[in-house]
């Protein structure tokens, strides 16, 4: 099946005493809010949510990426899973105040 939208929300987990990771802030909490959203919104088998492992975002976590546009989110949770889902996903507007900008030097690198 191909989707209108697919978002991968990782949700990896590092052992204990390694650099950060997207799985200890609340990773799977943004796979389920995606997912009551979307189906809140009738939007399932059209648009997508679904965990996966390190998107090499690790000091941005927690990180989202939505295709087909590739936009990554960084810093996300779960209050801004819907304004990602109504501005991003239903109207293909993305969210700019997550959107990781890998180019700016100001951002963790």
């Amino acid at each position: 099946m191909k989707y209108d939208k697919h978002v991968f929300i990782c949700t990896n987990q590092r052992a204990e005493g390694a650099r950060k990771s997207c799985g200890e802030a609340c990773g799977m909490e943004l796979v389920a809010e995606f997912k009551k959203i979307l189906k809140a919104k009738n939007l399932k088998g059209r648009m997508r949510a679904q965990k996966a492992g390190c998107l090499d975002t690790c000091d941005y976590g927690p990180s989202v990426v939505v295709y087909p546009e590739g936009v990554f989110y960084g810093g996300v949770n779960t209050e801004d899973v819907k304004e990602i889902v109504e501005q991003h996903l239903i109207n293909d507007k993305p969210v700019e105040r997550l959107m990781i900008n890998f180019n700016n030097e100001n951002q963790p690198a």
